[in-house]
């Protein structure tokens, strides 16, 4: 399995998501600016990914910074303006501002080792989510997935992709449907790469395709991901999600939503009031550079959109399975240590 991000001695080290599948580069942060850099223009995606690296580039601002507050607060408010709507990356932030508050004996050796036991935590996490929802998985079906929720959407094995690995593990015989995922191609240019390094058949569809595979009766359940859960249990994940679960709601498919519990944000009491980042407009009127809408174009680019409750059949988590109703399910399995 390749490693999305890791920590080494030269910086921290993953795989240039904008390059995939065409070529399998490397970028290597040495600093919280260049760590910033990354999240925001998308080198690393994923809400899972995301919380990881925030951990690290706090842990490479203070290694190579000052052991100053003024200046510690302003590394995790660089690293927190990054992407506003996938709340693992503030979950991220505020675990080593925990542990620098506390003020360790030796702060910047301990907040390294804490970014490491975050990317550790989380794969451990993933292959618990993975155990937890392959049952749900029916077999000899085919399963659609939107956008990318694997290993490059987290430290290592992935949530929605952990599911149907670990179905894939179970013995279980399956094929995947991946949605394209416009405007950014996640589902074409990176859910279809890492299963085919997998050897898991994967189809490739655009997105306005998924209707008529769901009505046709060949897809047994659709597995996302999420970047984050409110209360109620309304998710926000990669646009047309919504549009992929209602059509799924039509058909008596069921939709299952892989997230770890970092994810949920009990904060909030619905999805109403979760940000909803808005993208370059280029994301849209460009495809790799090529302009493919006239100038001028008006755009709205959404990243995200919010799937109500009353789609979700099942939230899958690393502490179990939650159902309806959420805010019951969700909070109990919030408090399990």
């Amino acid at each position: 399995m390749f490693k999305t991000i890791e920590w080494t001695d030269d910086g921290v080290v993953m795989i240039d998501q904008t390059a995939l599948p065409r070529e399998t580069r490397f970028v290597t942060c040495r600093t919280y600016e260049e760590m910033a850099t990354a999240i925001k223009t998308m080198v690393i995606r994923g809400a899972p990914a995301i919380g990881v690296a925030a951990a690290m580039g706090v842990a490479l601002g203070v290694l190579h910074g000052p052991l100053d507050d003024a200046y510690f607060e302003k590394v995790c408010e660089t690293l927190a303006q990054t992407r506003p709507t996938a709340v693992n990356l503030f979950w991220g932030i505020e675990r080593m501002k925990r542990l620098y508050y506390s003020r360790p004996a030796d702060v910047r050796a301990a907040l390294v080792r804490e970014a490491q036991q975050v990317y550790l935590e989380d794969i451990a996490i993933n292959e618990s989510i993975g155990r937890n929802g392959a049952p749900l998985v029916p077999d000899g079906k085919t399963v659609l997935t939107h956008c990318n929720a694997g290993a490059l959407a987290t430290a290592g094995f992935g949530t929605a992709l952990g599911v149907i690995r670990a179905a894939v593990a179970a013995g279980k015989k399956i094929d995947v449907f991946a949605d394209e995922t416009r405007p950014f191609l996640q589902g074409a240019r990176r859910t279809v790469w890492e299963l085919q390094q997998d050897g898991i058949p994967a189809t490739l569809i655009t997105d306005n395709m998924a209707g008529h595979f769901l009505r046709s009766g060949r897809i047994g359940c659709v597995v996302v991901g999420a970047d984050r859960i409110a209360r109620n249990g309304d998710v926000a994940n990669k646009v047309g999600t919504y549009s992929v679960a209602v059509l799924a709601h039509e058909n008596h498919v069921p939709l299952y939503v892989a997230a770890p519990i970092s994810t949920l944000d009990l904060t909030l009491a619905s999805g109403d009031q979760i940000p909803i980042e808005q993208r370059p407009a280029t994301e849209v009127t460009e495809v790799f550079g090529v302009r493919v809408a006239p100038e001028g174009t008006a755009v709205e680019n959404p990243a995200f959109d919010v799937t109500p409750a009353r789609y979700v059949t099942s939230i899958i988590t690393e502490k179990g399975v939650a159902r309806a109703p959420y805010e019951e399910s969700l909070a109990a399995l919030a408090t399990i240590k």
